[in-house]
């Protein structure tokens, strides 16, 4: 069983920050991939941001200078710091923890950004 939990949705302006946090728990191998993924009603769900647990980063071409994960190993949880946000922005953000071949997802939280 592995359970990841979100928390830090909400509505913001135009420019505006939100930090998005996600808890792991459950048997996890220490080799690992995390991050964030969004989807915005009508379209499909998209990457925005991954850590491995080597700390290799990467980010979708959308938020890349924006946003910022980050993650701590030993209590298996990762962070997205979101500035500058823009209305496109606007999505439900699932976490999601990959490992051997099989992905996990949150439950998702709600980012509106909106004036």
């Amino acid at each position: 069983q592995v359970q990841l939990v979100e928390s830090g949705g909400g509505l913001v302006q135009p420019g505006g920050s939100l930090r998005l946090s996600c808890a792991a728990s459950g048997s996890i191998f220490s080799l690992n991939v995390m991050g964030w993924h969004r989807q915005a009603p009508g379209k499909e769900r998209e990457l925005v941001a991954t850590i491995s647990s080597g700390g290799s980063r990467t980010y979708a071409n959308s938020v890349k200078g924006r946003f910022t994960i980050s993650r701590d190993n030993a209590r298996n949880t990762v962070d997205l710091q979101m500035n500058s946000l823009k209305p496109e922005d606007t999505a439900v953000y699932y976490c999601t923890l990959g490992m051997i071949g099989k992905n996990y997802w949150g439950q998702g939280t709600q980012v509106t950004v909106s004036s």
